[in-house]
């Protein structure tokens, strides 16, 4: 980050943040872009005018300072030159308790404009919810307005609308004030209709209600008791809208009606507050309480560590290299420094603008108000919400989360009591208070400091990486008159949706001719830390035999098993290509130097390559952004966690069609593309651009990619990505689909579509490969193998939940890893076997007859699937995936299963304890 958007980020970003939220809020109620501007405008215009009220207060008494001045410092400057005048005038002013830079309070209204037009102007000048809306007689809210035709002339009416109501209300407001003040609001006046001329129709309306709010509170201002004449006025157009929305609103939507009789019952509070004369009385009980600036500094200082550096850090200390793109560098640690900045420019300098201008009357409201915050905030972030489960490198939950009502109201009560404690140690112990959160705030910050440490440790290891990734483009080679061996191991790719996939894609049994796809197969366990292993390794490399190895660490046994192919095909003179070793180095991001002492073997990083850096850039502009945002949802009561959360989009209107985050608006429609797994689908787009076919020689490739681990819903039939997505029709033609021979694949929630959809297109994309493979002439003399090193458990099969459902680990679509093989030479149709297999019989498939008396070149032992055979196949049903965690000699331990012959009989399952296992 540089300084210009460091200073960015503290005073225009927060403002940004929060005009998002107020119009996404709006529109998530109203459904209209055009209302939902106005509704911002509202907003906004409400939530700022005590600080314009204020700083108009503010410049009326320098004005008045100025006046009472002006005659003595007439007389010293016309009486007293050089170092004598500059004296006297020093003297003048103490005397009369003025500074001369007291003049920059005249002003003070023109420094608070400027950041939140830039706001709105970054917010709403590229709003693409804006392009091609029409409101009334504004037919494109994303472009000028061009009202007045005038033969092929356009003119621009909004902006001419905007000014003449800038001007009349400069002409009310500045009446009997001096000249300066008058040049200074009219030539703002004229600076807007220029700037602002050619900008997008919704920006300029939205200025244009925010001037018409200022020519009314102007006029307002003007009356004798404004206060009691707008609260009759708010009071009229409340009873208005209550008897419309109760009597004559109609809509399919109820929450419309509901939110016409809120705000009309809203409008007509502040009438009734002053007929039964309560506001006078409150101000007079808030003002016996006396400010206490260390206090709310404490307070403002303490949110800062706890959202902008606690919460961050410790999401990405989880899995550093998760946040790392190699061929678009950017340290995580920049997160935590925006968030941070954000933090800071919303609780320490906007809240201290609204602090200093509050006035001593109201501050010790603010006290109360940021100890009560960060009481709540605190008690949130520690104790609810914090078994939402798996939380992706977006910040998104991977099944969502929707809390029970008991859970809210239990947070309720404890909220409640937190802010009723807070509240009476602010009156009785405001020192004692304030020196607390202050060594709390320190020790949060010391934490926080940890977090970074380690952070940066784990992404130090990536130098190498990111230089590998960035100067290499991966390819690999195929022979025409060779033998080519293939393996693709696609993550959490389901083993359980091929029947389905070929009866809605019956095409697809050609384009796999010659595959056999293993519909009896198993994994070693849910993660790709016991999955992976035995893919690469075979059946030396489960998690029953790595831990058996108690002196070795289990990353050295990683490595060594992804090494065992390239390694034994490289000895076997084979041109041999490694793209995305899984956990090699037991790092997040492969660390391909586990290859250096093997000069002939290629290896390669591939995801994120073929995405374009605009886009990058756009998605890592997106994340610096969220994290404040999912920090707030942390620190703020259930009640209101999921509606920040918004589906992990949080409070952001990004494009569509620009990778980032996907909505889904249940199971048929969509908003956004998935950046994460566009990342590795592009790389399946371009096998055929990264395939460079050579006419002798062996070749052996091995491969992995994240498509399927990224899940998101595609357009259907073709199953592409789109920004945005509508199924309704072709699922509703086609909705028997997931019924074959009499057995149901269920799908509870669109997360669960969205496996099989993706799903769907690894092998479309996949299949369009196949097909350049014989069209080059390279398909029949090669072997393929596309597996898998687990699968997920998403209780779509009966007959694989193995208990009542309650333990998801107890899913036997878990392990059950996708596995597809073609031998060379195959022909025909895509044919299915029965036999038990696993996905560790994996190199034994891959060596078969080309290789003589295959053995693994770092244990001897010979390479064969004999163990398969030896004794019931041992699964380590566990879901500690951390490999910073669990990296000693041994898993840490965790329920075993057991599974002979057909792993789709429940009978063939049973439960096993570490000592069965490892009796030793």
């Amino acid at each position: 980050m540089s300084i210009s958007e460091i200073i960015y980020t503290l005073l225009i970003r927060p403002l940004r943040v929060f005009f998002e939220l107020v119009f996404i809020t709006a529109n998530k109620v109203i459904g209209n872009p055009g209302l939902s501007i106005i509704a911002l405008s509202l907003a906004i215009n409400f939530l700022v005018l005590p600080l314009y009220k204020r700083a108009d207060a503010v410049q009326e008494e320098e004005r008045d300072i100025e006046a009472k001045l002006h005659d003595g410092i007439a007389h010293i400057k016309k009486t007293f030159k050089g170092d004598e005048r500059m004296m006297m005038l020093q003297t003048y002013y103490r005397q009369n308790d003025y500074r001369p830079t007291d003049v920059f309070k005249g002003s003070i209204s023109l420094f608070l404009e400027i950041p939140f037009f830039i706001a709105a102007y970054q917010f709403l000048s590229n709003l693409w919810i804006l392009k091609g809306v029409s409101f009334g007689i504004i037919s494109d809210l994303g472009a000028p307005d061009n009202l007045i035709k005038i033969g092929a002339l356009g003119i621009n009416l909004l902006p001419i609308l905007m000014t003449g109501i800038n001007l009349i209300s400069c002409a009310i407001f500045t009446k009997g004030y001096p000249l300066k003040t008058k040049v200074q609001l009219y030539s703002m006046a004229v600076f807007f209709l220029i700037f602002l001329y050619d900008s997008p129709s919704g920006l300029v309306f939205y200025w244009t209600l925010n001037n018409l709010f200022s020519l009314i509170k102007t006029i307002f201002y003007k009356l004798k008791n404004p206060r009691k004449v707008l609260s009759i006025l708010f009071a009229a157009i409340g009873a208005v809208a209550f008897v419309y929305g109760v009597l004559f609103y109609q809509s399919e939507h109820i929450k419309h009606k509901i939110l016409i009789i809120v705000l009309g019952v809203c409008c007509m509070i502040p009438f009734f507050i002053m007929l039964l004369k309560k506001k006078k009385s409150d101000v007079v009980r808030l003002s016996k309480d006396k400010p206490n600036a260390r206090l709310f500094w404490a307070g403002a200082f303490y949110m800062v560590v706890l959202v902008g550096l606690v919460i961050p850090s410790a999401v990405i200390k989880s899995s550093p290299q998760e946040f790392v793109d190699l061929n678009y560098y950017v340290n995580p640690l920049w997160y935590v420094v925006s968030s941070l900045c954000l933090a800071t420019g919303a609780f320490v300098i906007w809240m201290g603008v609204f602090y200093w201008l509050a006035g001593k009357e109201f501050r010790p409201f603010f006290d109360k108000l940021i100890v009560v915050v960060s009481g709540v905030a605190t008690v949130d972030y520690m104790f609810f919400g914090n078994k939402l489960g798996t939380l992706t490198a977006d910040l998104e939950y991977e099944e969502g989360f929707e809390f029970l009502l008991s859970e809210k109201l239990i947070n309720v009560l404890i909220v409640a009591i937190v802010v009723l404690i807070f509240i009476l140690l602010v009156k009785k112990l405001p020192k004692l208070t304030a020196s607390v959160i202050s060594v709390a705030a320190l020790a949060l910050a010391v934490m926080a400091g940890s977090n970074m440490l380690n952070i940066q440790k784990s992404i130090s290891q990536l130098s190498g990486a990111v230089a590998d990734a960035q100067a290499d483009r991966p390819s690999f080679n195929l022979s025409r008159n060779g033998k080519n061996v293939i393996v693709i191991m696609l993550d959490r790719a389901m083993n359980a949706y091929i029947p389905y996939i070929m009866n809605e894609k019956p095409e697809l049994r050609e384009v796999y001719s010659g595959f056999t796809y293993y519909s009896n197969t198993i994994s070693f366990g849910p993660c790709t830390n016991f999955g992976a292993a035995p893919i690469f390794g075979g059946y030396e490399y489960t998690p029953e035999e790595m831990n058996k190895r108690d002196t070795e660490l289990l990353v050295d046994k990683q490595n060594e098993a992804l090494k065992v192919m390239p390694v034994l095909f490289d000895e076997n003179d084979y041109d041999v290509t490694v793209i995305e070793p899984p956990y090699a180095g037991y790092q997040w991001t492969p660390d391909l130097s586990i290859y250096d002492e093997y000069p002939d073997i290629k290896a390669y990083h591939a995801n994120g390559k073929f995405i374009p850096a605009e886009q990058k850039e756009s998605s890592i502009e997106r994340r610096k952004e969220d994290f404040f945002c999912y920090s707030l949802m942390k620190a703020s009561p259930l009640v209101v966690q999921n509606s920040l959360y918004n589906s992990g989009n949080y409070n952001n209107y990004a494009d569509p069609s620009i990778p980032g985050k996907q909505k889904r608006h249940g199971f048929h429609e969509a908003t956004g593309i998935l950046a994460k797994c566009m990342d590795s689908y592009t790389v399946l787009e371009n096998l055929s651009d990264i395939t460079t076919v050579t006419d002798e020689g062996n070749t052996f490739l091995m491969m992995a990619n994240d498509t399927t681990h990224e899940p998101m819903l595609m357009q259907e039939p073709e199953y592409v990505p789109a920004a945005n997505i509508d199924n309704n029709e072709y699922d509703e033609d086609h909705a028997d689909r997931f019924t074959l021979n009499g057995e149901e694949l269920h799908f509870k929630k669109s997360w669960t579509l969205a496996h099989y959809e993706t799903n769907m297109a690894a092998l479309l994309r996949i299949g369009e490969w196949l097909q350049y493979l014989k069209d080059e002439g390279v398909y029949d003399n090669t072997r393929i193998i596309i597996t898998a090193d687990h699968a997920r458990g998403l209780g779509q099969l009966d007959n694989l939940v193995l208990d009542d459902g309650s333990n998801f680990l107890l899913d036997a679509e878990f392990y059950y890893p996708l596995l597809l093989v073609k031998d060379f030479g195959a022909e025909g149709e895509l044919t299915t076997c029965e036999d038990f297999m696993t996905n560790a019989d994996t190199p034994t498939i891959a060596v078969s007859d080309i290789i003589d008396n295959p053995v693994n070149p770092f244990t001897g032992k010979e390479i064969n699937n004999n163990e398969k055979y030896a004794h019931d196949q041992y699964v380590l049903a566990s879901h500690q995936n951390d490999v910073s965690v669990n990296c000693g000699t041994q898993f840490l331990p965790d329920m075993w299963l057991a599974v002979h012959d057909d792993m789709r009989k429940k009978e063939n399952w049973k439960i096993l304890t570490e000592k069965d296992v490892m009796p030793y």
